[in-house]
């Protein structure tokens, strides 16, 4: 569906033409070329840096040279999640959104996948600014950086001294009418077991495991809500096969992304033909346990087994091991912020687990608002899985960005809202990663704050936007970039 014709129109036709180009993390080239020629077709300058980040400049408006320049940030890459039942190539096949009516507003979906509005709301903003020519505003730049849902690659090797702004706004926020000050740091920890394969014993039976239906959604936003993880489901599942009813496992594969929630995953699991009940009492339990324990967040949870063909089983004693420690991993939120009344300080999300190639992969983004804290929990994943015989490995450790309360640029948005609409915007920091952290330490001196309009569940294919806040949004950093501060 064609999704141009929304308010404002400017914005949402740069958004559909970013729907139309395939631009999954670590797959930016198409969406980096595309802005580069937008940026030059505009005849602004505009620059592609060795990781493909894109810079584009435009100049003052007459009248207001004199005004501090203003830095649109946003991230080019979008998370690939669909559902089971979907054929969906995100290297090849551009999004199909659709509008849906729920309560009396307008919302934006994909057709069972990720929409991209994280962060294509933002992007597509800053190209309206970009090539309008009817709004008033100082110097601009606009950076659009890659690789931010898988480890912020792009604002990690942008160089120091290539931005000439004093003010950032990323538009990487997800809740209209808030202005984030603040966000979490995170670190990525990877746990690998190496295995060895024995043949399907003889008198075993094979069984597919699926646990399906849950919402996921982003580790950073959503984590607290009580939301379903599929790896740790699975472990309830395995573990008494394994451990009680000298069950072997064959294969595992649970979630793809670190920074989202699994909603899905899929094992291969024998048993003595004398145990084949096991395997479906193991279901039902933990279905009646998860439905009870999580029915009102995640109501269409399903938990499934059929026969399988297993032709090969985890050797030893490694996959009960590695399923112990999976139980018993923390995983979702360990602490709230004693600063911040409301904010989530400190969570863990199971991400990913897989076994593929004689390994057994385990991999998980933890976040905190305090270093101290995220590293002690990597140190407690790493003390679990190091007493599976697993080595565990912290890689993509990046700082949290410290509030700045005194901000020029926050107090003149607070005021230009009020303006508009009535009332304070909420000032808040998110539990979730930003790039401004990563950008503030190349740039100390830079003043910056974060927004975005209105977006549910991103990272999964259940993400949304709220066309009206859309509008409201533009509105707002139209009246910002108007009213900016003096040099």
């Amino acid at each position: 569906m064609d999704i141009s014709h929304l308010n404002p129109e400017r914005v949402w036709k740069n958004f559909y033409a970013l729907t139309r180009i395939p631009r999954p993390s670590k797959h930016e080239e198409k969406v980096s070329a595309f802005l580069e020629k937008f940026g030059k077709d505009l005849g602004l300058e505009t620059i592609k840096d060795k990781m493909g980040n894109i810079i584009i400049r435009k100049p003052a408006t007459p009248g207001m040279e004199d005004r501090k320049g203003i830095i649109l940030q946003g991230h080019m890459d979008m998370v690939p999640q669909k559902n089971n039942d979907v054929v969906h190539d995100f290297k090849k096949d551009p999004i199909t959104p659709r509008i849906v009516e729920k309560d009396g507003e307008q919302w934006v979906y994909a057709t069972g996948t990720t929409l991209g509005a994280d962060n294509g709301m933002g992007v597509a903003t800053a190209m309206a600014i970009l090539e309008a020519k009817d709004l008033q505003h100082g110097p601009i730049e606009a950076l659009f950086t890659v690789d931010e849902e898988t480890g912020m690659t792009g604002a990690f090797k942008l160089a120091p001294n290539l931005l000439k702004g004093e003010i950032l706004i990323n538009m990487d926020s997800e809740t209209e009418g808030e202005l984030y000050v603040g966000c979490a740091g995170g670190v990525d920890v990877t746990v690998t077991r190496k295995y060895k394969e024995d043949a399907m014993p003889a008198g075993y039976v094979a069984y597919e495991v699926t646990v399906k239906g849950l919402r996921g959604g982003h580790s950073g936003m959503e984590i607290n809500e009580g939301r379903g993880n599929a790896n740790k489901i699975m472990a309830r599942v395995l573990l008494p096969l394994l451990r009680d009813h000298k069950g072997k496992l064959s294969c595992i594969e649970g979630g793809n992304l670190r920074n989202a929630i699994p909603r899905e995953c899929v094992a291969v699991v024998a048993v003595p033909e004398a145990e084949a009940v096991s395997v479906e009492v193991a279901v039902s339990r933990v279905l009646s346990e998860v439905r009870n324990e999580m029915g009102k967040i995640d109501p269409a949870v399903s938990i499934s087994s059929k026969k399988a063909e297993a032709k090969t089983v985890i050797a030893g004693n490694v996959a009960l091991k590695m399923v112990k420690a999976i139980s018993a991993c923390t995983n979702e939120v360990t602490r709230m912020s004693l600063d911040m009344p409301g904010m989530v300080e400190t969570s863990g999300n199971l991400a990913i687990v897989r076994t593929e190639n004689g390994v057994f992969t385990v991999s998980s983004l933890i976040r905190s608002s305090i270093d101290s804290s995220k590293m002690d929990m990597a140190e407690q994943m790493r003390n679990v899985f190091e007493l599976a015989g697993a080595k565990v490995t912290f890689s993509g450790a990046y700082s949290g960005w410290k509030p700045n309360m005194d901000s020029a640029i926050l107090a003149e948005m607070k005021k230009v809202y009020k303006k508009l609409y009535g009332r304070e915007p909420e000032v808040m920091a998110v539990h979730a990663g930003l790039e401004c952290g990563i950008l503030g330490a190349k740039y100390p001196k830079w003043d910056m704050v974060s927004c975005g309009p209105t977006l549910c569940s991103p990272h999964s294919p259940d993400e949304r936007v709220l066309v009206s806040s859309v509008a409201k949004f533009w509105d707002f950093i139209v009246a910002v970039l108007r009213d900016a501060p003096k040099k």
